[in-house]
């Protein structure tokens, strides 16, 4: 019979319920009952880089005010950041057709959920592509919660596999291909990166660095960790950001109809204003 290993740290019930309380208050995560081991794993790192020896010390701290600068490293340690180029391919075309159709430039599209950059890098290069031109008349705004994906969204260099389902002409126009040291990854060329404006953002904040109206808002596989309170909340927040003919796209296992009367079906899991 194999032993049981022993962890390095006491992680009780209780401390895994005040870990929920405190990512849902902080970033609206609900985080499933499930999730204890995850949890574990991704804050135990957080143990030995602040030096604390037990979970109920690090909360009692986090809650007191003594570690101010911790929670941003708390609130990164807890999201997720699943991602790749062109996900879920069926939006981009979409995309593509709607700026085309538009007359009032510049086109303003907000990536709500950006994590390591691939979305709003994707998004940029379906733009380009849209207008024939690597300077078009254009804007992507990215945000994400998580301070450290965001860092690596505006170095814009990833490993070789990364793109290794594009095709080779969006190689070839959107990136540069690493030598000698950096052999085996690429850089988003900076044309592609002077499009795009990453920013810090959490959902669930009083007030959003983002103003003005979008021709489209792209805030896909986020919502699924949100309760629908929190839904709803984001989504009302969402609409009077909308022009007229504005596209909302979700994710392929969100659906908003249940959550918001002000928008309706358009296409797969695009939506748009009800009154547009």
């Amino acid at each position: 019979m194999k032993p049981e290993t022993t962890k390095e740290f006491n992680f009780t019930h209780s401390d895994f319920e005040r870990v929920r309380a405190l990512i849902y208050q902080r970033a609206g995560i609900s985080l499933a009952a499930s999730k204890q081991e995850m949890v574990y794993s991704r804050l135990a790192r957080r143990l030995r880089a602040t030096g604390i020896g037990s979970f109920s010390r690090y909360l009692d701290d986090l809650e007191a005010g003594r570690m101010q600068d911790e929670w941003e490293s708390f609130t990164n340690a807890l999201t997720t950041n699943l991602t790749s180029f062109f996900r879920e391919a069926h939006h981009f075309p979409l995309l593509a057709e709607h700026v085309r159709g538009l007359r009032e430039q510049p086109i303003t599209v907000w990536c709500a959920a950006s994590s390591t950059g691939e979305e709003a890098y994707s998004i940029a290069m379906t733009l380009c592509e849209a207008f024939g031109s690597m300077t078009p008349p254009v804007q992507v705004i990215a945000t994400d919660i998580d301070t450290n994906v965001l860092a690596t969204a505006e170095r814009g260099v990833y490993p070789i596999e990364r793109i290794g389902k594009m095709d080779q002409e969006r190689l070839r126009q959107f990136f540069l291909r690493g030598k000698g040291a950096q052999a085996g990854f690429v850089r988003v060329r900076p044309e592609l990166q002077k499009l795009i404006s990453f920013r810090p953002l959490n959902l669930l904040s009083d007030s959003w660095s983002v103003g003005g109206q979008f021709d489209a808002i792209f805030c896909r596989n986020v919502m699924i960790y949100f309760d629908k309170a929190t839904q709803r909340k984001i989504l009302a927040r969402f609409v009077p950001l909308m022009k007229p003919h504005a596209l909302l796209f979700a994710g392929h296992s969100e659906n908003f109809l249940y959550v918001s009367e002000a928008l309706r079906l358009r296409g797969k899991t695009v939506y748009e204003l009800a009154g547009a």
